[in-house]
């Protein structure tokens, strides 16, 4: 936060709300002491901005600080030094009750693993985002139902996860983080458990909505995976090493 100084006292100037961005991150660091004066600087100073409606992939090898900066965009950690701002929310200075109560509402999540309860049907997990901010019985029920119809799911949402394909499962994941109508669609690694053609269906799914409108941010390793995206941004030793369009955008099936 800016100060300035006058002649009888310091005045803090508030900081400015950045206009036409979903993402702002500015000068972000994320540290982590591990002892005996040691520190592991995961992120080092990283700045991003993202578009509305934006369709971008994050990629890295193992220990480049994509996962930690992916936890950061998801309001999952929040960062040692610097500010991010989401839809206009500056949420690096908010507490961890803030930060849960923003990402239900700004961000929704598919992970490789699905992260799926395993004894519910695929209508009661899309409906969860909706029962942890308060939205009535009949409300939550129709915008599940209408969720799972995006995703070509309708004829499956009283199925359990054990009763669906992985490629299902996935779309039951795509389904509950969309229920919110969230600013950005996070997908982790979304293809990392399916099989190749099921992973491009899923993939073409992810185009479908950012067609649609959708902010689509995809965090992979897999450069194929990265080709759908329309901008690809490489992450090197806690650092952007890379920003750039990319020029081979794959066509959806």
């Amino acid at each position: 936060m800016a100060t300035e100084m006058t002649g009888e006292a310091t005045l803090t100037k508030p900081p400015v709300v950045p206009q036409g961005d979903v993402i702002v991150v500015e000068d972000l660091w994320k540290t982590y002491d591990m002892g005996s004066e040691q520190q592991v600087h995961a992120l080092r100073g990283i700045s991003l901005r993202i578009k509305h409606n934006e369709y971008v992939a994050i990629m890295g090898p193992s220990g480049s600080g994509k996962s930690t900066l992916m936890n950061l965009i998801g309001c999952l950690d929040s960062p040692s030094k610097g500010q991010y701002w989401l839809n206009g929310h500056l949420v690096s200075e908010l507490n961890d009750d803030e930060l849960a109560r923003i990402r239900n509402k700004e961000i929704g999540f598919v992970f490789q693993t699905f992260n799926l309860l395993a004894r519910a049907s695929a209508l009661h997990n899309v409906e969860l985002p909706l029962i942890y901010n308060g939205t009535p019985a009949a409300a939550r029920i129709e915008r599940a139902r209408t969720a799972l119809r995006n995703v070509n799911l309708e004829d499956r949402m009283n199925h359990k996860p054990n009763e669906l394909s992985g490629g299902q499962r996935q779309r039951v994941a795509i389904a509950r983080a969309l229920v919110n109508s969230p600013s950005i669609i996070l997908a982790d690694e979304p293809t990392g458990n399916l099989d190749s053609k099921t992973g491009d269906e899923i993939m073409a799914l992810l185009d479908d909505l950012h067609a649609k409108g959708n902010t689509i941010v995809v965090v992979t390793h897999e450069p194929d995976i990265a080709e759908y995206a329309h901008r690809v941004v490489h992450i090197r030793d806690g650092q952007i090493a890379s920003d750039v369009m990319s020029t081979r955008i794959r066509k959806p099936l």
